[in-house]
């Protein structure tokens, strides 16, 4: 719905409100993800945790994965009971009380693991419903206009996540883990309450569910998931007392429970009884292909506030054009190279048009992030005798860029080109999910580290996602037959 008089950019000033709600939740975000995994490994006698980086890697690929698989439910909570704007208004106060959490100065995991829970629960409200609510801001006949305010409001996005690493980072800096946290705080605060000066800017959007559970459909909902949480509890508790638990293996059996959820789905859709045609089924088996190409690409590009935040930590000169900088703020070169990028490849994409299938876009994002890992193997190597450039990280980062430029932006344009008609809806949930699959096993990857060097670690990653991006190269043309395509169109990308 388009509004007359004051304009954000020539768009609905509602957009200027979700572009400052999202930016400071993506602050708070990136903010917490630059120093998570260095904190949880730091010794408890400085304020950290006192975990391997192995297990910390898995920590963090766990809670990266769950925050991508509850965008599911989010989803259909907004739907079906809260409606899109107060799915948002509720789900950052919950990120803030997570991010609340994880600044008391407590020595011990109980406050972090109750703030990273609420981060979970809550980013599952907001994230997938103010991308809805900024779509809904205009009318259905403004395809093109629609399509810029997204690109301003990605804009957003990554502004939040380039300066999130270097504030977070500086505060959090000799061991000031709870300062870097509650600034994580008070951006998430600073967003709610620009959210709710600017309600009245939204004009209604949002403000209902869609489609509202009757108080039957209520009683059964709430009833379903108090049973599921009652059983999750009793099977932690059984676990932990019988004296086997740990955390490797708790963020391994989520691990399996998350690689479970596509197997499972994608054999609902193609074997169950909802009428496919032979082209549908034939696209879902193309999609399918293209879903483990993208799980194997996001398990790499997401070591990043782990396995390369270490590395930045304990192997590298931390100093850029002269100036100290903090390992966190490492994390800030992606979003920096994703802005100065983003209009160089929608142009490339334009201008190539339908000469490059979303095959092929997708074995060269493969072919990039397997080869960023061939220079961190070198920098490994490097750093056996002493600590190397940051430069290596700059470039490796660069190259990752290059290859999520290439993937992203047609992820969600393919996966709902592919869909069958039954699941239109639902499938958009499911490129979110390839993030998730490769989050939590990118996590799992760390335990490679205990019977292998690093050198040969970051060998073993690159070739799997360079023999997959050589497969796809293989096979696109038998691909594109599958998948019917002349054209996908490319989009911003969303993370």
């Amino acid at each position: 719905m388009s509004e007359g008089g004051k304009t954000f950019f020539g768009h609905p000033w509602g957009l200027a409100t979700l572009f400052g709600t999202e930016m400071w939740e993506r602050f708070s975000w990136y903010g917490l993800r630059a120093i998570l995994a260095t904190f949880m490994a730091a010794s408890p006698a400085v304020g950290g945790l006192g975990m391997t980086e192995e297990t910390a890697q898995a920590v963090v690929g766990v809670y990266g994965a769950l925050i991508y698989l509850v965008a599911l439910p989010g989803g259909w909570v907004a739907d079906r009971i809260l409606g899109a704007r107060r799915s948002v208004f509720w789900g950052g106060f919950v990120i803030m009380l997570g991010h609340i959490s994880m600044a008391v100065p407590v020595r011990g995991p109980a406050f972090v693991a109750l703030g990273l829970l609420l981060i979970i629960v809550g980013t599952g409200l907001l994230k997938p419903n103010i991308s809805v609510m900024v779509g809904k801001l205009y009318r259905d006949d403004e395809d093109a206009r629609r399509d810029s305010g997204f690109s301003l409001f990605y804009l957003g996005i990554n502004l939040g996540a380039f300066f999130a690493p270097i504030v977070v980072g500086w505060l959090a800096a000799d061991n000031r883990w709870h300062l870097g946290f509650g600034a994580a705080a008070v951006g998430m605060a600073l967003g709610l309450l620009q959210y709710v000066l600017g309600r009245e800017n939204l004009r209604g959007v949002g403000d209902r569910p869609g489609e509202p559970l009757t108080p039957g459909e209520r009683t059964r909902v709430l009833r379903l998931m108090l049973l599921c949480a009652a059983l999750a509890a009793l099977a932690l508790g059984v676990w932990a007392a019988s004296g086997t638990f740990t955390l490797d293996g708790f963020t391994l059996v989520v691990t399996v429970i998350i690689l479970a959820v596509p197997i499972v789905y994608f054999s609902y859709v193609m074997y169950g009884p909802h009428g496919l045609s032979d082209d549908e089924r034939s696209r879902m088996k193309a999609y399918i292909w293209l879903f483990v190409a993208a799980a194997i690409f996001w398990m790499i590009y997401d070591l990043a506030p782990s396995k390369l935040l270490f590395f930045a930590q304990n192997n590298t000169d931390l100093t850029l054009f002269g100036v100290q900088i903090q390992a966190a703020t490492t994390q800030a070169f992606n979003p920096l190279f994703i802005m100065i990028f983003v209009p160089f490849f929608a142009a490339l994409w334009l201008k190539l048009g339908n000469r490059v299938s979303t095959p092929q876009k997708f074995a060269f994002a493969l072919i990039m992030i397997g080869l960023s890992f061939v220079v961190m193997s070198v920098a490994a190597k490097l750093a056996e005798s002493g600590r190397v450039s940051v430069w290596w990280l700059v470039l490796v980062y660069l190259i990752q860029v290059f290859g999520e430029l290439s993937l992203s932006p047609v992820g969600l344009s393919v996966t709902t080109k592919l869909a069958p008609q039954a699941f239109k809806g639902q499938m958009l949930g499911v490129w979110f999910i390839a993030v998730s699959v490769g989050d939590a096993v990118g996590g799992q990857t760390g335990r490679l580290s205990r019977v292998m060097p690093d050198t040969a670690y970051y060998l073993v990653l690159a070739a799997m996602a360079i023999v997959a991006g050589i497969a796809l190269l293989l096979f696109v043309r038998r691909l594109r037959e599958m998948m019917a395509e002349h054209h996908v169109p490319s989009v911003p990308p969303i993370r």
